[in-house]
């Protein structure tokens, strides 16, 4: 799956984002709303991953669907 495939089933793909990572929350993915980098950046706040690091955690993401 690529992502131009994520962001038109960005509703639909909220949930799996959700179960992989849990904090999270429902205004966020809404903020977020399919744009990678918004994510990425999530990613880094929430998780305290570097800017690489969570654009390898979306990388395989990507290849888990």
């Amino acid at each position: 799956m690529n992502w131009d495939q994520v962001q038109g089933k960005w509703k639909e793909m909220t949930g799996n984002v959700k179960a992989k990572w849990g904090q999270l929350t429902d205004d966020e993915l809404a903020e977020i709303d399919g744009n990678r980098e918004r994510l990425e950046g999530k990613l880094q706040s929430k998780y305290g991953k570097t800017k690489e690091e969570a654009k390898a955690e979306v990388d395989r993401f990507l290849n888990e669907y």
